[in-house]
């Protein structure tokens, strides 16, 4: 699913990668590239974008402005992306001027819940119970197949708890009244429906793939979500050592099958009964791989640029546990709505800590600024001193 070949020629320092997609994830993976010699663009409807400030030049266009992907690619050698709601038009124009990686062909699949899902299923991948639904009436079946426990998520679009629903999950609540509520929150529009399974624990894998065919797999993370949000993180996961290599093992098959070009983060599921099953997908970097820049030889930003320059990719063992946790827009506003800053002298005050702020102009609820990271000599101590210090703020 993806154009690129053995023969590829790497795309060394000195050349221009073009970004779709301006957030916190292209501003890091512009550090990166800064640092390795390359020039930057970014294409991002926002024109105060947090890549804005430290990259060559900023386009301002929609993701369905396929004239200014293409303009964005003309500029460019290599061409990747930080947000997965690229339209097909645009990434097809981008093609036509510069190698965009990871494809558009395996994008559109990762896009759409229901395409993903069925994707996995037919190739073979562990699986949760789930329907794909398209009206409310095939969401009431659903529920009812599935058991009554059940998430429900938008088929398109949706991240952080937005376009989700969850029915049968409170004592005495009027079923109907939760199944109208999860259809309202997918939009009234196509979704999947979600059998709800006893947690062990939540991980995640991110890998790298260059169009050579080298593949590099980070050990999982382990994470830990407050209100459908990624509260913290941290890398190596505490799992068994079996379950590890099988967690690495099924996110290599799924990179190999996509024939991925750029890094594919792997969501997972790890039951009570040991068993592991795949999330969802993301063709970019992740959340759940901040602390690999701390953690592990090379961080996801530094190997994203390698994997789509195809230059060698860097190793990706543990140099030491190190953990994050992610710092909200509610951190900034005061009971009486007022903003203030945080408190990020007590934060660093902490022994092993950094700040990471994103640039983001406006704060507010839900919204993620910035993160912290710790580094201890086990996974606990990361754990423990990232939140010591993030309750310092």
């Amino acid at each position: 699913m993806s154009s690129g070949s053995v023969t590829a020629k790497p795309i060394l320092p000195g050349a221009t990668i073009g970004i779709f997609g301006g957030g916190q994830l292209g501003r890091m993976t512009a550090m990166a590239a800064r640092a390795m010699g390359y020039r930057i663009l970014v294409l991002d409807p926002d024109p105060a974008c947090p890549a804005r400030f430290v990259v060559d030049g900023c386009i301002e266009a929609g993701w369905d402005d396929s004239r200014e992907a293409a303009n964005l690619a003309r500029g460019c050698d290599v061409v990747t992306l930080e947000i997965e709601q690229i339209s097909p038009r645009s990434m097809e124009a981008a093609a036509s001027y510069a190698p965009v990686r990871p494809g558009g062909a395996m994008l559109a699949i990762i896009q759409d819940r229901i395409e993903q899902k069925d994707w996995l299923k037919r190739n073979g991948f562990p699986l949760g119970d789930y329907r794909a639904v398209r009206s409310l009436d095939q969401l009431r079946e659903a529920v009812a197949a599935l058991g009554g426990r059940c998430f429900c998520k938008s088929a398109t679009g949706g991240y952080d708890g937005r376009g989700q629903g969850k029915v049968g999950f409170t004592a005495g609540a009027d079923v109907e009244d939760e199944i109208r509520g999860a259809w309202e929150a997918l939009g009234e529009g196509a979704g999947v429906v979600e059998k709800a399974v006893e947690l062990e624990r939540e991980i995640s894998v991110l890998v790298a793939r260059a169009p050579n065919g080298e593949v590099k797999v980070y050990p999982p993370a382990w994470n830990h979500h407050e209100n459908q949000i990624l509260e913290w993180s941290v890398i190596p996961a505490p799992i068994p050592s079996a379950m590890e290599t099988e967690a690495r093992e099924i996110a290599e098959a799924i990179a190999d099958t996509f024939q991925l070009e750029g890094v594919l983060a792997v969501e997972m599921f790890c039951t009570t009964d040991g068993k592991l099953l795949v999330n969802e997908l993301a063709p970019r970097p992740h959340n759940s791989y901040h602390a690999s820049v701390r953690a592990c030889v090379t961080g996801q930003f530094e190997q994203l640029v390698r994997a789509v320059c195809d230059l060698p990719l860097g190793g990706v063992e543990i140099v030491q546990p190190a953990a994050i946790a992610n710092l909200l827009g509610d951190l900034w506003i005061g009971a009486d709505g007022a903003v203030r800053e945080p408190r990020f002298d007590a934060a660093l005050a902490v022994p092993g800590v950094r700040l990471h702020l994103y640039e983001k102009h406006k704060p507010r609820k839900g919204r993620k600024m910035g993160h912290l990271s710790a580094v201890g000599s086990s996974t606990e101590e990361a754990i423990e001193l990232v939140l010591q210090a993030k309750r310092l703020l």
